[in-house]
């Protein structure tokens, strides 16, 4: 059996990460989406198919033809025509029964084994509002009537999570659907066909669901990972005047400079220098290559690689692009004064991010001047910089 993992899209919600990257490259917890898909997949599958299209020249070349011992081929879908019109791509390859799924989804390898055993289903989780997700209408305990995507009302509470299992008369059926108003070729519509002319069933998922949606998801996807089945693991360099407590991981290379205090659980990677006298608190993700110096604090934050916090800033449930280097004295506010949710600006309109605590999202290549002061929810765009003492209290984009 093999897997088809979507991957094509250029994912708008999740700018400024992904104006540089795809988003199968997005990372929690030190490692990419697309790695912890292919490894949750391994015990399953005999081999991944990968439908590739936006800038998946930098997919090939961080898998190359296998990655965990999994084959990998790749699709290219060179038209964003929608999840079916992906699916297609793949009918000239796939002749035996297969697994389907979002490429910027996080499924537990317990709830993927359930799937991969039914006959032709869709993974499903029960949540209290699943309306941004598409919901379910079952009837014989999990058998599928309707499936029905942006519902205006809450009918059921069984959310459509993006993972399928499918026979290859599926392909036959996306010939055959209604493009959506959308003008695309949808899974969704394939599942209501297959539906309704035979018997198409849903698995509940039971173990974990982490939905990369918006940029800020990588810390929830980040800190969940940290803090489920994460260990000590030391192979760099610890001074003994350092302090570390609680679960720890630090890559070969890194050095873990005096006076420096780690309260896990943090990772952090390989050729690294950490410290002097910084302060890590828990939930802290540090990619390769960075450079964390004295007085930097950082709680709850992802840093993908060779990121330069050098001295004197705080990082505070934030996102930080590689290469980006973070200057003297820059404050990342993740509180409002009324404590309400943080809102994010999204294609002009402000999303409820969900968290209380959220610091922002600084993409690749930024440049903070001395004493900058960032309020909750910002992005800076890629290769933006700040003046020094400046307030950021919109998006900078340019």
């Amino acid at each position: 059996m093999k897997a088809v993992i979507m991957a094509a899209g250029q994912s708008t919600r999740t700018y400024p990460l992904t104006l540089t990257r795809p988003k199968p490259l997005l990372k929690a917890a030190n490692r990419t989406i697309l790695a912890r898909q292919i490894e949750a997949l391994t015990p399953i599958v005999d081999g991944v198919v990968l439908v590739v299209g936006y800038k998946k020249e930098m997919i090939q070349e961080a898998f190359g033809n296998a990655h965990n011992g999994l084959a990998i081929q790749y699709i290219e879908q060179t038209e964003q025509r929608g999840t079916g019109h992906a699916i297609l791509q793949c009918a000239e390859i796939i002749a035996e029964p297969f697994l389907a799924m979002n490429g910027d989804d996080l499924y537990a390898p317990e709830d993927l084994t359930a799937l991969a055993q039914a006959e032709q289903a869709a993974l499903v989780k029960t949540i209290e509002d699943p309306r941004l997700f598409g919901i379910y209408e079952l009837t014989d305990g999990n058998r599928v009537v309707r499936l029905v995507e942006k519902p205006t009302e809450v009918f059921s509470h069984v959310a459509n999570i993006g993972a399928y299992k499918f026979t290859p008369t599926v392909f036959d059926v996306l010939q055959r659907v209604e493009p959506s108003s959308r003008g695309e070729i949808e899974i969704t519509s394939a599942v209501q066909h297959l539906a309704d002319e035979g018997d198409f069933r849903v698995v509940e998922s039971n173990g974990y669901w982490l939905p990369i949606g918006y940029a800020w998801h990588l810390l929830d996807a980040s800190t969940f990972f940290l803090t489920h089945g994460f260990e000590t693991d030391i192979q760099g360099e610890v001074s003994p005047t350092a302090h570390l407590s609680g679960p720890v991981a630090i890559g070969p290379g890194t050095v873990v400079r005096p006076g420096a205090v780690i309260e896990g659980p943090v990772s952090i990677g390989r050729d690294c220098t950490i410290g002097p006298n910084c302060y890590l608190r828990p939930h802290t993700a540090i990619g390769d290559g960075c450079r964390i110096g004295q007085s930097v604090e950082i709680k709850g934050s992802v840093l993908f690689d060779r990121v330069t916090a050098a001295h004197l800033a705080y990082l505070g449930d934030t996102v930080v692009g590689e290469g980006a280097n973070i200057g003297c004295g820059t404050i990342t506010a993740n509180l409002r004064h009324d404590n309400a949710n943080v809102r994010s600006a999204i294609k002009g309109e402000l999303v409820d991010s969900g968290r209380r605590k959220f610091g922002a999202i600084i993409a690749d290549h930024v440049h903070t001047g001395i004493n900058t002061s960032i309020y909750p929810g910002r992005k800076l765009w890629p290769y933006t910089s700040t003046r020094p003492g400046q307030v950021v209290s919109e998006d900078i984009m340019e």
